[in-house]
């Protein structure tokens, strides 16, 4: 992962990866080393939107251009995740593909709550956003930056995790042990039942034209 600091080299105190502390619709289930067992789903029957934001280097020199660019997010980031109004649900931080990229993994409420960040006059993103497009002629393609927003309506999204631990928008909004559904195609929540019976955590060859 990156360091995110200072141009004086002073670490950014932004975490990683970051869920909003007492979102989860349900506990989760109990872990071992952080690793949940067996499938599980996101629990959440509401919309969400999900925000992708990166930048690339295109030249390493042009220091200037780019490490403003660079330091900009993390501020972004702490501003949001110490609003509990902001809307912004969790985040992820990915470096790569190699070096020059780096970009942020969002959940949010709604698009909505983005685009009234992204217009806020008073809010970290306006003057940042003002600043790179100030520099952004005279860097004649130093720095390249992107931004993908995608709404999803309630019921049109399934998030499975896997042995894996609390991430992404599971991390956010809760998880619930999952099972293949009857018709074998896609996971609906298990059944107390089939949780007891470990149903969950079986490996098993899904039917085909199933996932």
């Amino acid at each position: 992962m990156p360091d995110f600091g200072s141009a004086r080299g002073a670490r950014s105190s932004v975490q990683p990866e970051w869920a909003r502390p007492g979102l989860h619709t349900a506990p989760a289930p109990a872990a071992q080393e952080g690793i949940l067992r067996g499938r599980h789903l996101a629990d959440s029957e509401e919309p969400v939107a999900v925000f992708l934001i990166g930048m690339r280097v295109n030249r390493w020199r042009a220091v200037r251009q780019w490490l403003p660019v660079f330091r900009a997010m993390p501020r972004m980031l702490k501003e949001l995740a110490a609003d509990p109004e902001s809307g912004l649900l969790s985040y992820r931080l990915l470096l790569g593909p190699g070096p020059r990229q780096v970009a942020a993994v969002q959940y949010w409420r709604r698009a909505g709550d983005v685009r009234a960040f992204a217009a806020a006059n008073d809010r970290e993103h306006r003057p940042a956003e003002a600043a790179f497009w100030r520099r952004y002629k005279a860097g004649r393609g130093a720095v390249g930056i992107w931004h993908e927003l995608l709404s999803v309506r309630a019921g049109a999204y399934e998030a499975v995790y896997a042995d894996m631990p609390p991430i992404g928008l599971g991390a956010a909004v809760g998880l619930t042990p999952a099972v293949h559904r009857p018709s074998g195609y896609g996971y609906v929540a298990a059944t107390e039942a089939e949780v007891a019976a470990g149903l969950h955590a079986e490996v098993s060859v899904p039917a085909e034209g199933s996932r």
